[in-house]
């Protein structure tokens, strides 16, 4: 699991980096928020951990601009500060978590490992994430409502990404018509900007 831990403070960076590293993450270090934007630009992270107070521009306005960039990686605040406003704004900017400063390393090992097993059937495309065991679709960390019947269709075509669902199958689970298949399935297209192909004769087929 690849984290990015943002920390101005070099002592405390580097002590929460060994001691992750200890538990078998993968723990890159940003001191300020360029720094972050440029490590997220080249690589895919699992995680962010990021402090709010910085020497440049704040942990909640990061996080805010990387999801306005369709960035949707689990972010959990560490910060000194408690007060019930800036733990609202972190939370409105999609924060997943809130530690208090000062914490035990062990506080944050313990919730980030609550996190992987919560997350980790989840499964993610195109800024969504979907949880097949609720058959939730979510976006920025917002439930997506799409009716029964599509919701069928869609964890058919993502339970089996890649490959060809065929007609008769999403006809048997949707008890619908040909028709009924192919408005739903564009309404589906339509709602969440996603490409479901159909492969003339034999089904329907989502790329993940």
């Amino acid at each position: 699991m690849k984290i990015l831990l943002l920390e101005d403070d070099y002592a405390l960076a580097h002590t929460l980096k060994e001691i992750l590293e200890i538990e078998g993450f993968d723990v890159d270090i940003a001191q300020n928020a360029n720094e972050a934007y440029e490590k997220t630009y080249n690589k895919k992270y699992d995680l962010y951990i990021f402090d709010i107070n910085l020497p440049d521009e704040n942990g909640i306005e990061v996080l805010k601009s990387l999801k306005n960039a369709d960035d949707d990686t689990p972010t959990v605040f560490i910060t000194a500060l408690t007060d019930l406003n800036t733990m609202a704004k972190a939370f409105e900017a999609g924060s997943d978590d809130y530690i208090k400063k000062p914490f035990e390393p062990e506080e944050l090992i313990i919730r980030i490992k609550a996190k992987i097993q919560k997350n980790g059937n989840l499964i993610k495309f195109n800024g969504f994430e979907y949880n097949p065991n609720e058959k939730t679709l979510t976006k920025n960390g917002k439930i997506i409502p799409i009716s029964q019947t599509l919701k069928e269709i869609l964890h058919e075509l993502i339970m089996n990404k890649n490959k060809i669902v065929s007609k008769e199958r999403l006809l048997d689970i949707t008890d619908s018509t040909e028709a009924s298949l192919r408005v739903n399935i564009n309404k589906l297209k339509n709602k969440l900007g996603i490409d479901i192909k159909n492969i003339r004769g034999e089904g329907y087929l989502i790329e993940i």
